[in-house]
């Protein structure tokens, strides 16, 4: 459920109409519903009430400070993948305590910077990066907490480049190498052992993949523990799929209710790391048609969003449904929507049905509120984007519209 909705023809986000915002802001933005947001958090992390668990957001998926602040406020912690990230999580209010590091390429200055922050855990993903965390941390005086990302070779039937957990992908430590890394691990002076950890992949519309990787985890775990190796935790990971067109990915409730069927005899806590089941259908991209064009064989619309702000389409041939804001009812026409970028890869739909609509008419890339602006940027030199986040019958700009100047920040002439 989210909150952009019709009203008498008009597309609102909350209470608020979609142009009303476009009038102020200008285009193109993100539009974030404050209303969804929670309400998804709350849908997640209370789907696990009984069982002892840390919901930590995935902050690649959707970085913005308002946001994180949002979920750090409702007790959330953060999953994050780099120092910026890192970074972005503390300025947000979430506690070290509550934060959990993947990511297969952390450098010294990263580890330095999260062991100063006491962080929850290093989601560690080869024997070298062990190796190295162990020095810094001495380095450092402190003992590193450690959980090894284990890969077990599940495969989540999602699209090849957000797919985590078969053999062939470039995360997670094999399960037959685990067990000497862990004993490995369990015997280095700067390294405290505290969890496993395993993420199979993103945008998973099915909660079968996720129970076999569970139940190899499980065995695993149970052979630490005859080892000596305890376990206080077990991150799962996310990748909890939406609805981008007719999918009909698990809810939150049933997911859990798939989890907790498998967890007799586990006696640790768990992580979660939700990303896009949190943030993808509480944003939209709104952007203004600048031309039409008719080829040969397609129809065009030409919008002032580009691949640059939303890279999705372009790089996964990932589908966004396209609805006008001021005319619910519009004709819809197969067309490319295209923007400006100097590519023929930009475009945000093709041979897609869209509204059938002309210059200066405003169209609203459904659920485009994760994985948008945080993979947007300044190719061709474009500024990126205006954030906006509703609450209510008021809206607030979250991050302000970049400037030409903003662009060449930090360079000079030689």
């Amino acid at each position: 459920m989210n909150h952009f909705n019709y009203r008498e023809n008009r597309l609102f986000c909350e209470q608020v109409p979609v142009r009303l915002i476009a009038e102020e802001v200008g285009t193109p933005f993100y539009l974030y519903s404050q209303t969804t947001l929670a309400r998804h958090f709350n849908a997640f992390d209370k789907a696990f009430a009984a069982i002892p668990h840390l919901t930590c957001f995935a902050v690649k998926s959707c970085s913005n400070l308002s946001i994180l602040k949002l979920f750090a406020d409702m007790g959330g912690g953060a999953d994050i993948v780099s120092g910026g990230e890192l970074f972005r999580a503390i300025k947000a209010g979430i506690p070290g305590g509550k934060i959990v590091y993947s990511g297969v390429g952390k450098t010294a200055a990263e580890m330095k910077y999260a062991l100063r922050n006491d962080i929850l855990s290093f989601n560690v993903e080869s024997g070298q990066e062990l190796l190295a965390l162990d020095r810094v941390a001495g380095e450092c005086g402190k003992k590193a907490p450690v959980s090894l990302r284990i890969n077990p070779d599940v495969d989540p039937g999602t699209h090849a480049y957000i797919s985590t957990g078969l053999a062939k992908n470039k995360f997670g430590i094999p399960m037959d190498q685990a067990p000497e890394l862990y004993h490995r691990a369990a015997g280095l002076d700067n390294i405290r052992v505290v969890g496993v950890s395993c993420h199979i992949g993103s945008q998973l519309t099915e909660v079968s993949p996720f129970v076999e990787a569970l139940r190899k985890v499980k065995k695993f775990i149970a052979a630490l523990a005859a080892d000596g190796i305890r376990i206080r935790h077990l991150d799962l990971g996310g990748g909890l799929g939406i609805r981008y067109d007719d999918e009909q990915p698990p809810e939150p409730r049933q997911y859990a209710e798939a989890i907790a069927a498998e967890l007799s005899g586990l006696e640790c806590s768990l992580i979660f790391e939700p990303g896009r089941v949190l943030v993808g259908n509480a944003g939209i991209l709104v952007t203004r048609v600048i031309y039409t064009k008719e080829g040969p064989v397609k129809k065009f619309l030409i919008v002032d969003a580009g691949m640059n702000d939303l890279a999705r389409p372009s790089l996964y041939e990932a589908y966004h449904a396209i609805n006008a804001c001021d005319d619910e009812k519009r004709p819809r026409i197969k067309a490319d929507v295209v923007g400006p970028i100097c590519e023929t890869g930009d475009f945000l739909a093709r041979d897609q049905e869209v509204p059938d609509c002309g210059p200066d008419e405003l169209l609203a890339v459904m659920s485009a509120g994760a994985y948008g602006f945080s993979m947007a940027s300044n190719y061709n030199s474009r500024p990126r984007v205006a954030e906006v986040m509703v609450d209510g019958d008021s809206f607030r700009i979250i991050r302000r519209r970049e400037t030409l100047a903003d662009l060449i920040r930090g360079e000079e002439l030689a």
